[in-house]
C-alpha cells in the first residue's frame, strides 16, 4: 500500500507507443515532449497556447516542432473532445494546471478550479472511458504544507495554499478513478519538489536570481532567506516522468521526485553570483502567505517504484540554466529577463 488506499505489483506496464501529454508548451511539458519522442514514442501535445501565438510556447517547442512523431494539438482540457484525442493513446502524461502559490489567493482561485480541478476530472473520466492504462498526474511539494523533516508519501497533507489545496484535490481525484473495480487506468501521481532548468517559468526564483545577476536590477527575498527548499532539476525531473509511465503499479501510487538535497535562497543566490561571476543584488520583501520554511523530499519510494535517484546537483544545475540563458538569441533574453524582472527595460 503506498498510503493512498492504493496498491503496487512487479508486474511492469507495457511500454506504449502513442503518448498524450497535456501542458505540452510549459516548461516541464516541453521536456517531457522531447524526452518521449527522443525514445520513440508517438507524441500527441496539447495545449491552449499556441505555438503561433505565443513567442513562450514556440520557444519550448522549437525543438519538437518539427518532428513527425509529434501531434500538436491547440485545445482547452475545460472543453476540448478528449475522447477523440485519446485514440490510440494507452498512455497520458498530465501536466496541465494553472500554477504559482502566491497568485491562487483572492480573485484568481476560479482559475486554479477550473484548470487544476474541471480539467482534471474531465480528463481522468476521458481516460477511464476510452481504456487509457497509465495516467501520471503532476502534482506539487505544496500538498504537504509545513513540516519539520522530509515529507514521505504517506504522512498526513496539510496545504496552506490556495494552489496546493487544489493539488491535492486533484490527486485524489485520479486515486478515486483508480480505485473503481472497473477501472482500466492506473494512476501515478509525481509530487514534484521545486523544478529548475532551462525554459523555467519566469516566475520562478532561480530564474529570476540569474536574472538579477545579469541585470543588475535586485531580487525580492522573501523573509530572511533562510528557507530552505528541494531544487530538481529539470532532466531528473524528466527520467522521473518518463520512468512512472512504465512502473509497475497496479491501482494507484504517489511518488515524491526531489532533487537529493535542500539549499536555502541565501545558498542559491550565493552559488549563482559564483556561476556568472556577477553579485545577486537583493531587496528585502516580507514573507508571503503560503510560504513554508522547508521542502525536502523522503526518496525511498522513488527509488522503488521507479529506480530513481537524481543525478544534477544544484550548482551544475544552476550552471547549466545559466549557460541556456547566455546561449538565447539577444531577442530572446531581453524578453525573458524582462518577464522575469518586470522592473529589466533593457538587457
Amino acid at each position: 500500500m503506498d498510503g493512498q488506499g492504493a496498491t503496487t505489483t512487479r508486474a511492469t506496464v507495457r511500454r506504449s507507443d502513442r503518448v498524450m501529454v497535456t501542458g505540452a508548451a510549459g516548461f516541464i511539458g516541453s521536456h517531457v515532449v522531447d524526452a518521449l519522442l527522443a525514445r520513440g514514442n508517438k507524441v500527441v501535445a496539447v495545449d491552449r497556447r499556441s505555438p503561433c501565438a505565443d513567442p513562450v510556447a514556440a520557444m519550448n517547442l522549437a525543438d519538437a516542432a518539427t518532428h513527425p512523431a509529434l501531434t500538436s494539438v491547440v485545445a482547452d482540457l475545460g472543453t476540448a473532445d478528449l475522447a477523440k484525442l485519446l485514440v490510440g493513446c494507452d498512455t497520458v502524461v498530465h501536466l496541465a494546471a494553472v500554477p504559482g502559490v502566491r497568485t491562487s489567493w483572492g480573485g484568481r482561485f476560479p482559475d486554479y478550479v477550473e484548470a487544476n480541478l474541471l480539467g482534471t476530472q474531465r480528463l481522468v473520466e476521458a481516460c477511464w472511458a476510452t481504456g487509457v492504462q497509465r495516467l501520471i498526474v503532476a502534482s506539487s511539494s505544496s500538498v504537504y504544507g509545513a513540516r519539520s523533516a522530509p515529507s514521505r508519501e504517506i504522512d498526513p497533507t496539510g496545504p496552506v495554499s490556495p494552489y496546493g489545496v487544489t493539488k491535492l484535490a486533484a490527486e485524489q481525484l485520479c486515486l478515486a478513478y483508480a480505485r473503481r473495480a472497473d477501472s482500466p487506468t492506473s494512476v501515478v501521481v509525481l509530487r514534484y519538489f521545486t523544478v529548475y532548468g532551462p525554459r523555467q517559468r519566469p516566475d520562478m526564483a532561480l530564474g529570476r536570481v540569474l536574472a538579477s545577476a545579469l541585470t543588475g536590477v535586485p531580487f525580492p527575498l522573501y523573509g530572511d532567506g533562510q528557507q530552505r527548499r528541494e531544487f530538481t532539476y529539470i532532466s531528473d525531473a524528466v527520467a522521473a516522468t518518463i520512468a512512472a509511465t512504465e512502473a509497475p503499479v497496479s491501482g494507484g501510487a504517489v511518488v515524491n521526485v526531489g532533487g537529493g538535497a535542500t539549499a536555502s535562497m541565501r545558498e542559491v543566490i550565493e552559488l549563482a553570483g559564483e556561476v556568472t561571476g556577477r553579485p545577486v543584488p537583493v531587496t528585502a520583501v516580507h514573507s508571503q502567505p503560503g510560504d513554508v520554511p522547508v521542502t525536502a523530499a523522503d526518496l525511498s519510494q522513488a527509488q522503488q517504484l521507479l529506480n530513481y535517484w537524481p543525478e544534477v546537483c544544484l550548482r551544475d544545475g544552476i550552471q547549466q540554466q545559466f549557460d541556456w540563458l547566455m546561449d538565447l538569441a539577444p531577442h530572446q533574453r531581453t524578453a525573458l529577463l524582462a518577464e522575469q524582472l518586470p522592473e529589466v527595460v533593457t538587457a
